[in-house]
């Protein structure tokens, strides 16, 4: 494709094309290692790096154009767009080069603060019981139907989407699920994407470090559901703070779910155990009993919007129902640690202040003796959560361990005395600090007795450690596995 048509199709209409009108076009890349002969390189300035300055490798590496914003430094004569946003151009330059596989499926796009993966695995388990081939993309892994691979970030760039769609269409899938963050929503990262479904889960102050304001945060979430055509539908939490808000942002109709009277998809917890949750579940189809096999409120929300918006893609009721109270357990979210011993041990992701409630209040039903806490705070990131989820440790957990969570670049027991501050007298004299993750966890694992459960959050399915800039290999459950086994 010539780059003129391609910059038409794409609906770039702003650029000026100073040479290279007819130049063929076979790929399109944003990152310079990755050129070929024949590819069109978009120069996207990113939050630590500037593509611009790779325009010279991009050059001597075999590009045939070049997409920027700024062009001083291309050579006289050689083909290039100026454009004035080089980000949002690259997943519709990526996705019309191969056809615009992203309109040939039927795309179910996840945002909000906690819920996301549990949401996306429960509706691709649904899908799949319906007799759809569905992808999945987001913070564990990307399935494109050719196997599984780990995840490198929630939501890969537009160019990579792009790729993993086509991938999924040779493979034969129709549908696809994909978690959508509030950076690539506010990155453009999934600009150009038509969505069947929008699903919002719910809204608490996470990744300020990056947005600054909460306002400013909620707005990219937003983004999504202006993504919405009027044929789709957006799934919207009834008894979320910022429900209107969000349904507010799509120009089509919202299905809300809640355990609020007045949504459409609402449910009536009959009882919570450790197996899991008893719900009669309504929709406007009738009532439906089932035993859904996750611990906790939070998850009959997840397991309702996963209803929701398969009934918008003509799963019913009765075989959503009936597909999620057969589901495996997502890696990493409340995961039970395999062991004979006489407490429970469980690993999950719970990050932030009010995953932490969630995940702590659904363990408390099903705590016999002690809620044991083991848990850090990523360095780098949103400060103003350390203290809040201190403060939360201290209302909901009987012991709190407070160590190491991927430190990065910042020393980890500078982040741990911003968590203290969280404390009152109280929550420091049922504190203990091990920076140390392993060993917190041996401690953990060493205090614990019959009856009492211990719960190790914060890096779920996550298999490593980032200190510095390395990353250290590191399972929070397998190291608690060989703890309760060496004892």
């Amino acid at each position: 494709m010539r780059i003129k048509e391609l910059l038409i199709s794409a609906g770039v209409f702003d650029a000026a094309v100073f040479s290279g009108d007819d130049v063929e076009i076979s790929s399109v890349v944003t990152d310079s290692r990755q050129i070929t002969d024949g590819c069109c390189f978009i120069a996207v300035r990113g939050y630590t790096s500037d593509g611009h300055d790779y325009i010279a490798d991009a050059v001597s590496g075999g590009a045939s154009v070049v997409v920027c914003e700024d062009d001083s430094s291309i050579p006289a004569g050689f083909p290039r767009a100026v454009v004035t946003d080089a980000r949002s151009c690259g997943g519709p330059l990526a996705q019309a080069i191969l056809h615009w596989p992203g309109r040939k499926l039927k795309i179910v796009a996840i945002t909000g603060t906690n819920g996301k993966t549990t949401v996306a695995y429960m509706i691709r388990e649904i899908l799949t019981a319906a007799g759809y081939k569905t992808g999945l993309i987001g913070t564990i892994e990307y399935d494109t139907g050719s196997g599984c691979e780990d995840s490198v970030a929630t939501t890969p760039d537009g160019v990579a989407l792009a790729a993993m769609m086509a991938d999924m269409l040779d493979m034969g899938l129709t549908h696809l699920v994909m978690e959508v963050s509030s950076h690539a929503l506010d990155q453009a990262r999934v600009a150009g994407l038509d969505f069947a479904v929008g699903i919002y889960t719910n809204l608490s102050g996470d990744h300020l470090d990056y947005h600054e304001t909460f306002e400013k945060y909620r707005s990219a979430k937003a983004k999504l559901f202006s993504q919405l055509g009027p044929d789709g539908r957006a799934v919207i939490n009834r008894d979320d703070s910022e429900g209107d808000y969000m349904s507010a942002s799509a120009p089509c109709p919202t299905v809300w779910y809640g355990l609020n009277l007045l949504a459409d998809v609402r449910a009536k917890i009959q009882q919570i155990a450790a197996c899991g949750s008893a719900i009669q579940v309504t929709t406007s189809a009738g009532e439906v009993d089932m035993l859904l096999p996750l611990i906790g409120r939070n998850n009959v929300y997840n397991a309702l919007s996963a209803i929701a918006a398969c009934e918008v893609l003509g799963a019913t009721p009765e075989l959503s129902c009936r597909a999620l109270s057969h589901m495996t357990l997502v890696p990493g979210r409340l995961q039970r640690v395999d062991s004979e011993a006489p407490f429970d041990v469980f690993v999950d992701y719970a990050h932030t202040d009010d995953a932490l409630v969630n995940v702590l209040s659904s363990l408390r039903p099903v705590t016999r003796g002690r809620l044991i806490l083991v848990f850090g705070c990523g360095g780098d990131r949103d400060r103003t959560k350390r203290p809040r989820m201190a403060a939360v440790a201290q209302d909901l957990a009987d012991v709190l361990i407070i160590t190491a969570d991927n430190p990065r670049n910042e020393e980890p027991m500078a982040i741990i005395d911003d968590m203290l501050a969280g404390l009152d007298e109280s929550g420091r004299s049922r504190c203990e600090v091990e920076p140390d993750r392993a060993r917190a966890i041996a401690k953990s694992i060493f205090i614990a007795r019959s009856g009492d459960v211990v719960l190790i959050a914060g890096k779920g399915h996550e298999r490593f450690q980032i200190v510095g800039k390395e990353r250290i290999e590191f399972d929070d459950v397998a190291t608690a596995f060989s703890m309760i086994n060496d004892q």
